[in-house]
């Protein structure tokens, strides 16, 4: 297939992006990667994802698919002879299924918090976090069965999912000071952390600590100035 059939528009710093360049580096697909510039939206954008007007969005053959999950199991459909992504089994696909609607609707959420919450409402934060990394050591306990992945031996659905948010939850204990991942409470974890994020299909697109950092003190700060019209 032609790289130029291939396009992904997304951006570095995006967790969201991450799913799908993950999912096409896991089945060896060539693409071309387009990033849109932080507060603008190219004409392509907004051409391919009218609805959202949000990235990432698959552009294949001239077809956009949008929403980061949605595309990565569009991908694991079209490349299927690439190493599979979502699990065979019904249940074990609905299971994953469900985490990945968790981490995204419940967990991240929290996290994004961290960085503006003050005093009690922090705590709450924090604690929340804390309880979410405690359920998913439990899930990562029953969907692994002892191996290095959710997915089992290779990377799979929940390990894009949950695993795209490491970069971010690294920058976000750098700057709020709380070890949130730590070999007590989630030893799981802390080494699934490191396998995944040294894996061929990640170590590449994972983006680096502190530029994340950097980059979430300017956008806290354009929130701020926003939020105090100054």
């Amino acid at each position: 297939m032609a790289k130029n059939e291939l396009k992904l528009l997304g951006a570095w710093a995006s967790p969201y992006v991450m799913r799908p360049r993950i999912a096409l580096n896991i089945k060896s697909a060539d693409y071309e990667f387009l990033q849109e510039t932080f507060g603008s939206k190219s004409q392509l954008l907004l051409e391919s994802n009218p609805v959202h007007k949000k990235i990432p969005v698959l552009i294949h053959n001239g077809k956009p698919i949008c929403e980061s999950l949605i595309i990565v199991e569009y991908i694991d459909e079209v490349w299927s002879s690439g190493p599979s992504i979502l699990p065979s089994d019904p249940y074990d696909r609905a299971t994953a299924r469900f985490w990945g609607a968790y981490v995204d609707e419940k967990w991240f959420p929290n996290l994004k918090m961290l960085s503006t919450a003050e005093g009690e409402a922090r705590d709450e934060v924090i604690g929340s976090l804390v309880e979410g990394l405690v359920l998913l050591e439990d899930a990562f306990k029953k969907m692994s069965k002892g191996k290095a992945f959710f997915g089992g031996d290779q990377i799979g659905y929940l390990d894009i999912a949950f695993g795209c948010y490491l970069g971010w939850l690294r920058a976000a204990e750098k700057m709020s000071g709380v070890k949130l991942v730590d070999e007590a409470k989630t030893p799981g974890l802390v080494k699934w952390a490191e396998t995944f994020s040294s894996h061929p299909a990640v170590k590449d697109v994972m983006p680096d600590v502190d530029r994340l950092v950097e980059f979430g003190k300017s956008l806290a700060a354009k929130f701020k100035a926003a939020k105090t019209g100054s």
